[in-house]
């Protein structure tokens, strides 16, 4: 399996729903971009937040990660890095492939509706796995020479957030707070709203309620 998302490093913006009182409904929460407040309410209607898992929606387009409680409460919202190359799907095979041989136009983060599972890389450090045959996982950010990934992060805009191989790179104060605790240690469900079709194309129509 391509070592591709066993990378990148620590630290950066965090905003924490809640902090000071009652989380507000995602679906009204006007922090939310508009396409991601409709979309909670399918995402629940699909399962998500039932028996306690842990669950998330990825935001492509503005590069960054969203937790929801089982009521479909915003938890937590963290910038994150991703994919170099724009894109909704990876290349057949890529999770076979060495870093070498990747292209930099396969260096995609998958869109989709992702079922993860906690593991850990070959180098030890424990992760999410997201998409396990692709070699696409979550993790904490390591800096790497000339990358800028930490600056990347700091920066208010999502243009310079692409730059991984295609695994999200979360900030390691974020990663140990919010996502350890739930994903690191049980199945969680995790989805990621495509960047070049629409959602409704990506996960069809809203599915019938099934909690």
């Amino acid at each position: 399996m391509a070592a591709s998302c066993y990378r990148f490093a620590v630290a950066a913006l965090v905003l924490a729903a809640g902090a000071a009182g009652a989380a507000p409904t995602a679906s009204s929460d006007r922090s939310l971009p508009p396409a991601l407040r409709a979309f909670v309410p399918w995402a629940l209607a699909d399962g998500a937040g039932t028996a306690g898992r842990p669950w998330a929606v990825l935001d492509k387009k503005n590069a960054r990660l969203h937790l929801f409680d089982g009521t479909g409460a915003l938890k937590a919202s963290s910038a994150v890095l991703l994919g170099a190359a724009s894109g909704d799907d990876s290349v057949p095979g890529i999770g076979d492939r060495k870093i070498a041989d990747i292209r930099p136009l396969e260096k995609t983060t998958p869109a989709g509706r992702f079922h993860t599972e906690p593991g850990t890389n070959l180098q030890g450090e424990d992760i999410v796995w997201v998409d396990y045959d692709a070699a696409i996982s979550m993790h904490r950010v390591r800096p790497l020479k000339g990358e800028r990934r930490l600056e990347r992060l700091a920066t208010p805009t999502a243009r310079d957030n692409r730059i991984s191989y295609g695994c999200i790179n979360v900030p390691a104060s974020f990663y140990d707070r919010w996502l350890k605790p739930g994903f690191g240690k049980q199945a969680g469900l995790l989805y990621v709203l495509p960047e070049t079709r629409t959602a409704g194309t990506q996960f069809g129509a809203a599915p019938a309620a099934r909690r």
